[in-house]
Parts: structure tokens; C-alpha cells; sequence
């Protein structure tokens, strides 16, 4: 399955559910969530800077990943943001293919 890094931070009315609900509570919505996309929650942490979220995710298919972004982001308590994670084999893969690219003002 593709695996994912998700990125959130609360608003205001966000944090104030966080502090009313807690954080165990909060990732077990959050892996409940997960799980009935058919997907798995592989991390899950609070941090704080930038994000107030971070965790790694699995799901079947980026139309499934999406849907759940979509889902989250609507809501209107979190900005997330989910970026695809490229295993180290993808990677050899990827260096073993042949892309034609001219650079912009290249001649040729």
C-alpha cells in the first residue's frame, strides 16, 4: 500500500477540541478514521512548531488517501497536508529509468 506523512496544524477552534478531548483520544479518532478507509495508522505524534500533527498512514490507493485529506480539510479545525513517501526500492527504480527533460533556455 502507498504510505503517506501527514502534516496538520490547528485553528483556534481546533485546539480548543484537542484540549477538551486530549491526545489519546484525539489519535484514536484518528486511527479509527484511518482503519475504516481501509487504511493503517503507522505513527502518530503532537509536535510543536509549524505542525501541531505528524504521523505515517497507509492506504490502498491515492483516490482513497485524498478522500480522507478532502474529508479533513473541510471540517475547517485543521490545515493538513499528506505527501506521498517513496520507499528506497521505488527509488532504484526510479534511477534506473530514462527521462527525455530539456532545462528551460537549454538549446537542443
Amino acid at each position: 500500500m502507498p504510505t503517506y506523512l501527514w502534516q496538520a496544524s490547528y485553528t483556534a477552534e481546533g485546539a480548543k477540541g484537542l484540549m477538551h478531548e486530549g491526545g489519546t483520544k484525539r489519535k484514536a479518532a484518528i486511527k479509527q478514521m484511518v482503519e475504516s478507509a481501509g487504511g493503517k495508522l503507522l505513527s502518530f505524534y503532537f509536535s510543536f512548531g509549524k505542525d501541531d500533527v505528524v504521523g505515517i498512514t497507509e492506504f490502498p490507493d491515492h483516490a482513497t488517501a485524498a478522500a480522507v485529506s478532502l474529508s479533513v480539510n473541510a471540517a475547517g479545525v485543521v490545515a493538513f497536508r499528506s505527501t506521498v513517501l517513496i520507499t528506497p526500492e521505488e527509488m532504484d527504480a526510479a534511477t534506473k529509468k530514462s527521462v527525455a527533460y530539456r532545462p528551460p533556455g537549454a538549446r537542443g
